[in-house]
């Protein structure tokens, strides 16, 4: 298991969320920490798997593909690594993951249209280790995909060793 994260990586995290493009020195500038603090806490971040990468977040609807669907499907006993191989080979399918329950894996699917979502929904249907499937429609997003409140829930530790973070009465 990595080390629990400290005031400082939450605010660094914050920081790369509000200012995602901003460079180490920006964000030593807005924390108050020295450019090598936020180079080593990045580094170890990335390491530990915590921020799995940089890219720009991406609004499917605004890019075209407007309508949103949850699926799960029931699947043959042992057989979740060939559908993962599968599902992965379907662009529609935006994330999958294996679940407990009546059904084994849930799926979100974007599409153009709804005309499209059923052509997805049909090769889904048509996948060999598919015994039934079910699908509810997106209407409206309530709560986007989100980190930051629940890594923000918790009152936690000031860094060990950022005296100058500590000062300006960032941390914890």
């Amino acid at each position: 298991m990595s080390e629990p994260l400290d005031a400082l990586d939450v605010d660094l995290l914050q920081a790369l969320h509000t200012t995602p493009r901003a460079g180490v020195l920006e964000l030593s500038r807005q924390l108050g920490v020295a450019r090598g603090t936020v180079q080593a806490r990045l580094d170890r971040l990335e390491r530990t798997g915590v921020v799995t990468g940089y890219g720009p977040d991406v609004d499917v609807a605004a890019a075209g593909y407007g309508v949103q669907a949850f699926v799960t499907l029931e699947i043959a006993q042992g057989e979740l690594h060939d559908l993962t191989d599968q599902l992965s080979a379907l662009p529609e399918v935006l994330e999958a993951y294996a679940t407990t329950g009546s059904s084994d894996v849930l799926c979100r699917l974007a599409a153009s249209s709804n005309e499209d979502l059923q052509q997805t929904l049909l090769a889904l249907a048509r996948l060999p280790l598919v015994s039934r499937s079910t699908s509810v429609v997106v209407l409206s997003v309530v709560v986007a995909p989100r980190t930051l409140p629940l890594l923000g829930r918790s009152p936690r530790p000031a860094p060990r060793r950022a005296p100058a973070y500590r000062e300006t009465g960032n941390g914890a």
